[in-house]
């Protein structure tokens, strides 16, 4: 088997909170002693990729510009490419609208102008994020989420509320299942990070905590998937999951098991 590039999730598999998890380091230096070269992708929408790329530089992990992205990342490329000319009613946190603004998007707080809603995590999330919603929304309104994260792992092994849940809270207030998420699993992801790592699906490496957005992506592209257990998914939910991961490690620490097995 060739492979030749690794898709690595961050929040569970690399790190929690700011804590770099053990082996983790060691692991991306595997990684590219063995050909492939990795691309870090988050769904965790607030940053985008040169700011991963610092933090993960700050915790020691060896990561060159270019290397990171994120689900905020796939949500503006999604936005300049359908929705560049459209008012942009935002539910989401500042680092979200930063990348928005920086990419030129027309950002607005006014029901009546507004031509897409985008809901994402922010921890202001309230019932007035939910009203303004519901006087922006009809049937010609796009309606899109960041990322369906119902939750993320914190420092201590906690989970707290993620996009997903204020997505969730969204489409109840307006009455409609959002149009599409953009972040890992969707088809915009994983052509973001193709693009990003120029290697065919088939030769990739996807790795992560989360059963229903890094494995399934990887699934359906023909990657060859691995699940680590030091985030959000263990080994019942991996018995209960319609997704069933190639290899199922403790930890990314533990990839050599992998990279032996598919030699």
């Amino acid at each position: 088997m060739t492979l030749s590039g690794a898709i690595v999730d961050l929040d569970g598999t690399v790190y929690r909170g700011d804590q770099l998890l053990p082996g983790a380091a060691d692991a991306v230096d595997r990684l590219r002693t063995a050909g492939l070269s990795p691309l870090f992708f988050s769904n965790n929408p607030t940053k985008d990729g040169d700011a991963y790329v610092e933090h993960l530089r700050d915790l020691g992990v060896d990561v060159r510009p270019g290397e990171a992205c994120s689900a905020g990342v796939a949500t503006t490329e999604y936005l300049r490419g359908h929705h560049a000319a459209d008012d942009i009613m935002l539910v989401g946190a500042p680092g979200l609208r930063r990348q928005l603004r920086a990419a030129d998007l027309s950002l607005t707080t006014d029901p009546d102008r507004t031509d897409v809603l985008v809901g994402s995590w922010t921890p202001e999330f309230g019932y007035q994020h939910m009203n303004d919603a519901l006087q922006a929304v009809d049937e010609d309104t796009a309606f899109l989420g960041t990322d369906p994260d119902r939750t993320f792992p914190q420092a201590d092994g906690r989970v707290v509320p993620g996009s997903g849940a204020v997505v969730n809270a969204l489409a109840a207030a307006v009455g409609r299942k959002p149009d599409a998420f953009l972040g890992k699993p969707s088809d915009a992801a994983l052509d973001l990070a193709l693009e990003r790592l120029d290697v065919p699906a088939e030769e990739c490496l996807v790795v992560g905590d989360r059963l229903s957005t890094d494995l399934a992506m990887g699934e359906r592209a023909g990657m060859t998937t691995v699940l680590v257990l030091t985030g959000v998914s263990g080994r019942d939910d991996v018995r209960d999951s319609d997704v069933t991961p190639d290899f199922v490690v403790e930890s990314l620490g533990d990839i050599d098991e992998v990279l032996d097995a598919t030699e």
